[in-house]
């Protein structure tokens, strides 16, 4: 079909990207890159991707001069692909099997420029948090400022039809600011009801603080989209609605 370019940041991920890694090597489509850049990470997360690269040729590992957030680990890796489709994976998420496989051929049978997977919720231990979170059909711009669905670890971009793009530099809500800014261009996202990705839960990420998550989207809405009180009030609430009702 197409080259796979797979995006994957990595910073203090010894403990759980070599998971990560094995459902990418465990696909049923094989024609995939990876670039995993590192963060410089305090762990050994560098020499052990680097292991793991030395032994499968489609892996290439970078890494960043000083500590600079995902979204520079994510640019960088962008910066090398070599891929008309470009797929991300966090280093502490999973794919199953026939994830590449089953979603390539959805995106090329219908056309279709950016796509995402409904998902499972894992905890630390990969035990089932008992939670989906089910795609939609389709989504534009002011659907997903409502309902911010696309998990950055389902998604799928074709870069013929999107062109060229990068995540804003900040260092939280930059894969929430990339859906936003593409599908501002007129784009829509379709998803794919199976489960094909899984979401660990990490007690210490970024995102586990759940009232610093809607602090820092109230800043995409009002600081950076600059959709004024009303309208940034307006989709907040919905972002909110839609946020408590996935997890219920």
């Amino acid at each position: 079909m197409a080259l796979v370019s797979i995006i994957m940041p990595c910073y203090n991920s010894a403990d759980f990207i070599s998971d990560s890694i094995k459902s990418i090597q465990a696909q049923t489509f094989l024609d995939w890159e990876l670039i995993i850049t590192d963060d410089c990470s305090s762990d050994n997360s560098f020499v052990l991707v680097n292991e793991i690269a030395n032994k499968d040729s489609r892996i290439k590992v970078c890494k960043l001069e000083r500590n600079s957030g995902a979204a520079v680990a994510r640019n960088k890796s962008l910066s090398e692909a070599k891929g008309r489709f470009i797929a991300f994976l966090d280093s502490d998420d999973l794919w199953l099997p026939s994830k590449l496989e089953k979603q390539l051929q959805f995106m090329i049978d219908n056309n279709y420029p950016i796509s995402f997977t409904s998902y499972e919720v894992l905890d630390e231990n990969l035990e089932s948090t008992n939670s989906i979170i089910s795609s939609v059909k389709e989504i534009d711009y002011s659907g997903y400022l409502k309902n911010t669905i696309i998990g950055m670890s389902t998604s799928m971009i074709d870069r013929d039809k999107v062109g060229s793009f990068e995540f804003f530099n900040i260092r939280t809500r930059q894969d929430t600011y990339l859906w936003i800014t593409l599908l501002k261009r007129g784009f829509k996202a379709y998803g794919i009801q199976e489960i094909l990705a899984q979401y660990r839960v990490r007690s210490n990420s970024i995102s586990a603080n759940k009232w610093k998550a809607a602090k820092r989207v109230w800043y995409l809405y009002y600081d950076l989209e600059k959709l004024g009180l009303f309208k940034a009030s307006y989709y907040f609430s919905c972002y909110m609605f839609n946020a408590i009702k996935k997890r219920l």
